[in-house]
């Protein structure tokens, strides 16, 4: 499959990620039972992981989005941004930060400083991928999918310069 100018194939099935998406989602009812949960997804790549996993809770959860970004392109630019902030009804819920990939880690550590701001009861991290040869950071993964590795991958939800985020399955980019 071609994107833009590169060229991507399957990484992961539909099918697949749907179970992997029905694992995450057993073990955060196991640790929220009996709470309610403001659901935060991060804006605009962890959409649908955080549309299927919320399908997919039983317990009563509140979704508020969120947008940071740090990527151009195939890579992060360091330079964190803040589109649409955590809101003040966060203050003393328990919050589940919903990411599709935690690489670096310095996107995430600027939500954190972020949210804790707001004074939340808790917060908490679910990422559908996590790539720990990249990770920089100082807080853990609560929630993780999958490892991969430094990888480039695009579909459900991820994009390569705002394409291929509608793709039911994941690719990988072709070296």
């Amino acid at each position: 499959m071609r994107i833009k100018d590169r060229d991507f194939e399957v990484f992961m099935s539909a099918e697949e990620l749907d179970g992997i998406v029905r694992r995450v989602a057993e073990k955060v009812i196991e640790d929220y039972e009996g709470k309610e949960v403001v659901v935060c997804p991060i804006l605009t790549g962890a959409f649908m992981f955080a549309t299927d996993l919320v399908r997919k809770l039983t317990m009563p959860c509140e979704v508020r989005f969120v947008r940071y970004t740090s990527y151009s392109g195939m890579s992060s630019t360091g330079e964190v941004r803040c589109g649409l902030p955590f809101p003040p009804e966060v203050k003393g819920k328990d919050v589940l930060i919903v990411e599709d990939v935690v690489d670096t880690g310095l996107s995430m550590k600027r939500m954190l400083k972020d949210v804790w701001k707001l004074k939340p009861r808790s917060v908490r991290i679910c990422s559908l991928f996590f790539k720990p040869g990249a990770f920089q950071g100082d807080y853990a993964v609560d929630y993780v999918g999958r490892e991969i590795g430094n990888e480039f991958i695009v579909g459900y939800g991820l994009d390569y310069e705002e394409q291929g985020r509608t793709l039911k399955d994941l690719y990988v980019v072709k070296d």
